[in-house]
């Protein structure tokens, strides 16, 4: 059995994402237009990957926990978080395209807080959903539950899949990174990280490894 599932490992890094973007919105430099645009391009990522998690889970794992045994009420509790959730992205992801507009000490500021109701409801969230859902993932690793929920996560195509492998990689602690290698076959890994996430590491790693 892994130490962690994949799942947590997605957690990590929504988790490392506001950590940054609160750090790099408390030290803003006012006017700066470049820093702007390089946070904004950043939070488009995070946005949609954020979006594309909740929203897959709803769709895709919810059907496949149920037949594992998990009770239909507490799933319609994590997707009443889900809700909240999306109500402070979209707060957020309002603010912050008043920055990459403006580049203020106000604008920053602005989304500085709404970042903080964000990250507020989010781990709340991840924190619920942990507690109640990593045990069946790992108790369950390896079933045909499991295995069909994967595959059809799996149906995207390798410019997304890269650009999500790379930014849950990025900055993944060795047990997080584990999460997804034991999962992941090794050379499909490399392939999508390498010659699909070109702009991710280009565009999008730089804003917090300059």
């Amino acid at each position: 059995m892994t130490e962690m599932s994949m799942n947590k490992a997605i957690h990590a890094a929504v988790r490392r994402d506001l950590d940054r973007f609160l750090d790099a919105l408390r030290r803003f430099p006012a006017g700066d237009r470049t820093r702007a645009a390089q946070l904004e391009t950043a939070w488009q990522n995070f946005d949609a990957q954020l979006t594309r998690h909740h929203e897959g889970e709803h769709e895709i794992s919810w059907p496949a926990l149920e037949k594992l045994g998990v009770s239909r009420d507490l799933l319609a509790q994590l997707d009443a978080e889900h809700d909240t959730m999306a109500s402070a992205l979209a707060a957020a992801r309002t603010t912050m395209g008043a920055l990459q507009r403006s580049a203020t000490a106000d604008d920053a500021a602005a989304a500085h807080t709404a970042m903080q109701e964000l990250q507020r409801v989010t781990v709340q969230h991840l924190d619920h959903e942990e507690a109640e859902i990593e045990p069946v993932y790992l108790a369950n690793e390896g079933s045909p539950e499991l295995k069909a929920m994967g595959r059809e996560f799996s149906k995207v195509g390798p410019v997304q899949g890269g650009t999500f492998f790379a930014w849950v990689l990025d900055g993944a602690t060795p047990t997080e990174s584990a999460a997804i290698t034991t999962t992941i076959p090794k050379p499909v890994l490399i392939l999508l990280t390498t010659l699909f996430a070109r702009t991710y590491r280009n565009s999008i790693s730089p804003t917090w490894h300059p």
